[in-house]
């Protein structure tokens, strides 16, 4: 039986339109295409993890809309556990996504039922917690709940990955200790620090005031030029695998999940981060959120170019 991931987070369905750039303020542009997938930053992460190699369960809300009988079936679809996925009075939480020419996007996210996961929703389904090897969290449900999730996590001596996004300020202190791998990116790492990350050395000082303040470990997911791991101690750039990028909505995500499997599953911290680096690579190249995730045998045959 693979290793169990646990990841308390949101589902949210993405309305995604492509167009040749992203728009200025007071802008009107025509787009090239518009669908809607399945996504999220907890979904999306339970859904790499599954594809990845983990028995996965995921703890979260959907509205009583369509929509939230389309997340919750995309999730089954991939062998998730979603006994924890509750099903809450009104919409579901939507993500408005603009993806421009050269691949990068703009993102609106509406809450819907992710505001209603609570630190009581955890509690009801602890024997979840129990369970896991792994547990995995990220911001876009409410602070009370991560906060609950980590606090709980360490309790139990589970591993736990906090991927801080979306971030937009310093997380608050008492947090840190309950965290094993801190997982953002460059501008989360930024938000978090007072460190502005668009150099190895600036990457290097933010995690550097990551692990002062309390994180156990930090991993500063840094796109095409890779990660940077450090344990306060050592510091490593990993460079990324060479790949043409056509979408890179789901990469993070992608590298969150795959990372939580490798761990779960018995890898080492260097083999799991870079397992974690070949799926975001692979993701990249493929449209959407969901359906840019790879596979565990896709990872296995990638071939460096």
């Amino acid at each position: 039986m693979p290793a169990k991931v646990v990841v308390v987070g949101s589902l949210n369905m993405d309305l995604v339109t492509r167009a040749s750039r992203l728009p200025r303020a007071g802008e009107t542009l025509i787009g090239q295409t518009f669908t809607t997938v399945p996504g999220g930053k907890g979904a999306n992460q339970a859904v790499a993890s599954a594809r990845l190699g983990a028995d996965v369960s995921m703890i979260g809300c959907v509205g009583t809309d369509a929509y939230g009988i389309q997340l919750r079936d995309a999730l089954l679809v991939e062998g998730i556990d979603c006994r924890a996925v509750s099903t809450v009075e009104g919409s579901s939480g939507v993500a408005l996504i603009v993806v421009d020419d050269t691949s990068q996007n703009a993102i609106v996210i509406v809450a819907g039922s992710n505001g209603e996961l609570t630190p009581a929703s955890l509690q009801a389904f602890d024997t979840v917690l129990q369970a896991a090897n792994v547990i995995v969290c990220q911001l876009e449900v409410p602070m009370a709940t991560v906060g609950y999730a980590l606090k709980r996590g360490r309790e139990l001596g589970k591993t736990v990955i906090l991927n801080p996004a979306p971030a937009s300020a310093p997380l608050p202190a008492e947090w840190y200790a309950s965290i094993d791998y801190l997982i953002p990116n460059e501008s989360e790492a930024g938000a978090l620090s007072g460190v502005t990350v668009d150099s190895l050395d600036s990457a290097r000082l933010a995690a550097t005031r990551l692990i002062q303040a309390g994180a156990g470990k930090v991993i500063i997911t840094l796109g095409p030029q890779g990660v940077l791991f450090s344990d306060g101690l050592v510091f490593e750039h990993l460079v990324a695998p060479k790949v043409k990028a056509v979408d890179t909505t789901a990469a993070g995500d992608t590298f969150v999940g795959g990372f939580a499997a490798a761990l779960a599953n018995g890898e080492s911290e260097a083999e799991a981060i870079r397992f974690g680096q070949v799926a975001a690579a692979l993701s990249v190249t493929r449209a959407g959120a969901q359906p840019s995730i790879p596979t565990l045998h896709d990872v296995q045959g990638f071939v460096p170019s």
